[in-house]
Formats: structure tokens, sequence, C-alpha cells
């Protein structure tokens, strides 16, 4: 039998869930899961991403919660699992990984097919030609401390595949680093999404003294589910007019 009371601790897969047809599913999601807006008034919050209420969410009976490895904290995973909740923790760290990740959930929903279009639809953005020169491409994570975006994530992966080249591939997940540091990477285009940290054009006019800095939605980047193929379109979009004027 699929799950019939799901909560969601992911924003990005929240979103998923109810794209793939489960939404009437969910009874419970962060208060961060504001996607599609109309969950705000149909589906209880249950705390955030890093303090959920755990209490609250048991006394939800849920039979699946979604988890994700660098969203929720492991000791609120354990707590669940050992109250007897099904907790499924997801950890997609590349584009190829959202996409097994999606028809993995579209299975456990039962419903596959839904997951199977979204699938293909990914894939078959990844299947364009990729310019010869990988455009430079600097993403911002945090402004103090400064913290940009590394390999061994799933933006990382995402700049790749739509033509972009990470100056810091040479670094993992999200490294500290200095505004020296940054000007020494040579970036040909900075990107300042506007979460987890909120970016603004004040920080875009301040990064633009290095090089061509635009703020970006955020969920472009860092959320894997029905995004993924829009991403992919406005990301190479976007690199193919920066290296145009270069």
């Amino acid at each position: 039998m699929p799950p019939e009371r799901i909560v969601s601790l992911v924003p990005s897969l929240t979103e998923l869930v109810v794209w793939l047809g489960a939404g009437n599913r969910l009874v419970g999601r962060t208060k961060f899961c504001t996607e599609p807006p109309e969950l705000a008034a149909s589906v209880p919050a249950v705390g955030g991403t890093k303090n959920p209420d755990l209490s609250k969410i048991r006394e939800l009976a849920p039979d699946l919660v979604i988890a994700n490895r660098e969203e929720n904290r492991r000791e609120d995973v354990e707590a669940l699992k050992r109250s007897g909740v099904h907790v499924v923790v997801t950890d997609p760290n590349t584009v190829r990984d959202a996409i097994t990740m999606i028809r993995e959930l579209g299975a456990l929903l039962h419903l596959q097919q839904r997951a199977d279009e979204l699938a293909e639809a990914i894939e078959s953005e990844l299947v364009n030609e990729l310019p010869p020169r990988p455009l430079p491409v600097y993403v911002g994570v945090w402004h103090n401390p400064l913290m940009g975006l590394g390999s061994e994530s799933y933006g990382h992966s995402l700049l790749e595949a739509c033509g972009g080249s990470n100056v810091l591939a040479h670094r993992s997940r999200y490294p500290e680093l200095t505004m020296d540091d940054l000007r020494a990477l040579r970036p040909e285009l900075i990107l300042l999404p506007d979460e987890p940290f909120p970016f603004d054009e004040g920080h875009a006019a301040l990064y633009s003294q290095i090089a061509p800095a635009c703020v970006v939605d955020g969920k472009l980047l860092w959320w894997y589910g029905p995004r993924i193929p829009q991403a992919i379109r406005d990301l190479r979009g976007l690199f193919a007019e920066v290296a145009a004027a270069r």
C-alpha cells in the first residue's frame, strides 16, 4: 500500500510530492514549505527544517516522513525512527542523483508514471550540446562570512550540466573564502541566489567590482524536483548570454 499520511521536512520535496499528485496525502510540512502557495492554508506546519516539532509530527501519525541529509538534523531523523515512524532520507548531490530520487519517490508513492515523465523531461534537457568553453562561475551561498558553492553538491552538478565551470570546484561543499580569494579565482559571472542568504541588488553592486553579478531565484539552484527542467533552460540561457558578451 502506498503511504497515505505524509509529512515532508524538505520544501523542494514538498513541492515535488504535490506535483506528483500526492498533495492530498500531505498531513504536515515545515514552515518553509510554501510551494505551492495553497499548502499554507491546507497543511499544518510542524516547525522548521532544523527544529521540527517532533511531538506534533508523531501526533499526525504519518506513515511516511520525507527528510534530507543536508536540510534536516540527523538527531531529529533518528528520534522519529526510534518512535517507529518510517523516514526516508534523501541526499541528491548531482542532477543524476536527483533524477534517481524522483523515480524512487514516484515508486514509493505509487505514482511512477508521473515521476518518469519528470525524469525524462530532465534527461531531455541534459542531452543538449554544451558550449566548447564552459563559463567560469561563482555562486554565493552566504555573505558574512563569505561562503561559496563548491563541488560534491547538487548546485555544482547543475552548473556543470548548464555549461558553467565552477571556480570553487577544487573545494568541497560550501567553503569559506575572502573577497581577495574570489578575485583571484577570476570568475566571469557571479550568481547571488536569494536563498538561503537573501542576496539583493546592493550585494550585486559590491560583487560586480569583481565580475558581472546578478541576483537569481535560489530555487533555480537548490530545489530539485519539478523546477529542474526550467532551471537548466534558464541557467543555460544566462550563461550563453554572458558568454556572447565576452
